[in-house]
């Protein structure tokens, strides 16, 4: 049975879609609420070079969070500073990630994860 790990939100239906997703297709799932265990910067910092993204395109730039810290996306912070924004501000994570082998993906909308699933069976 292949493996997988999901970033997120149960209460999100994105979330959920791409869990399922997951499970439809017999993977064995790890499951990762990132706003009750949120995952280490050196985390964060591999799956944005497997889905080559910055921190910035995983972040939640419209949350009132984002703003309510006094976040713009033209903010001259380097990715370091970024990562230690979402670490310690783990609502502002996008969600959900969802990661398999040496893959990872951004599962919004949901079908991402079955192109991704697609493109490993290939």
């Amino acid at each position: 049975m292949p493996s997988a790990k999901i970033y997120h939100n149960p209460r999100c239906s994105k979330s959920r879609n791409s869990l399922q997703i997951l499970l439809d297709h017999q993977f064995e799932v790890e499951e990762v609420r990132y706003l009750e265990t949120p995952p280490s910067k050196e985390e964060l910092m591999e799956l944005c070079q497997l889905m080559h993204t910055t921190p910035l395109e995983i972040m939640r730039t419209g949350e009132s969070l984002f703003k309510k810290l006094g976040l713009s996306k033209h903010d001259q912070r380097s990715d370091d500073e970024w990562f230690e924004i979402l670490v310690n501000n783990p609502k502002l994570i996008e969600r959900p990630i969802v990661k398999i082998g040496g893959r990872a993906i951004m599962g919004r909308p949901p079908e991402n994860v079955l192109h991704l699933i697609q493109s490993i069976q290939n």
